[in-house]
């Protein structure tokens, strides 16, 4: 296991100090993100007010997902979904997929 010690960072977009604590620094490894904040939380707060509040996820990133044409294990309609089929698996279309997953 990692020793993490606070570590003094500066945000690319106000280019003022701010510190990366140690419990940051295992809070990201045990999420498995391997690069370091970039900003400070203000800023950070700031961007994601800019790209609609949503945390990971914008609607301009969404616009360029890669969507596949997949047809429906259960009904057969054609659907697409926002990931490769591995073909493993049924695929759902958005209807039959929520029926799957309430019951």
């Amino acid at each position: 296991m990692a020793e993490f010690t606070d570590r003094q960072l500066t945000c690319v977009e106000c280019n003022n100090e701010f510190t990366f604590s140690a419990g940051e620094q295992q809070r990201h490894q045990e999420l498995g993100f391997t690069n370091e904040p970039k900003r400070c939380a203000p800023c950070r707060q700031a961007r994601k007010a800019r790209a609609g509040g949503g945390g990971g996820f914008s609607g301009v990133r969404s616009d360029r997902r890669e969507m596949f044409d997949v047809i429906c294990g259960d009904c057969g309609q054609a659907a697409q979904v926002p990931f490769k089929p591995r073909g493993d698996r049924p695929v759902y279309c958005s209807t039959c997929f929520d029926k799957h997953k309430q019951g």
